[in-house]
């Protein structure tokens, strides 16, 4: 015979160092498992923080666009001299382009420089306005909706 077997021995302490030992191995996993957990946790929290921030992001936005809507461009005013509706009558009998010398000979007009200077002040200055559009220079007509 070989020495005395253990278990034999002291059947007791055996069972007694089998469970300490499988008690300290589930330990060993209920702290790996609860540090993953409050990993997961945090995580979970960050996601769910981003997700309402974007909620709110949403609400807000909602709720300015039904609340106020985009401010609509103001019209182009027309200045009150007779002139300006006169040349605007013109541009919507003509249809088309016009140059501050045809303007002035629908008009009726005298065809000198000083008269054709004036008219042409008057578009740039309609231009200016965003009533008429100068598509080259000189050229002027009326921008379509």
């Amino acid at each position: 015979m070989t020495g005395p077997d253990v278990r034999q021995s002291d059947p007791g302490t055996w069972l007694l160092d089998r469970i300490d030992a499988r008690e300290h191995s589930l330990t060993c996993q209920i702290e790996q498992t609860q540090a993953e957990i409050d990993t997961l946790t945090a995580r979970l929290g960050e996601l769910s923080e981003q997700v309402e921030h974007l909620r709110i992001s949403r609400k807000t936005l909602l709720s300015l666009a039904e609340e106020d809507p985009a401010p609509a461009e103001p019209l182009p005013t027309v200045p009150d001299h007779p002139a300006y509706q006169q040349i605007l009558t013109v541009f919507d009998e003509a249809g088309g382009s016009l140059r501050a010398r045809d303007l002035a000979a629908a008009m009726d007009l005298p065809l000198t420089q000083n008269v054709i200077q004036n008219v042409r002040a008057k578009l740039k200055r309609l231009a200016g306005r965003g009533i008429l559009v100068e598509t080259e220079p000189g050229l002027f007509t009326q921008p379509r909706p």
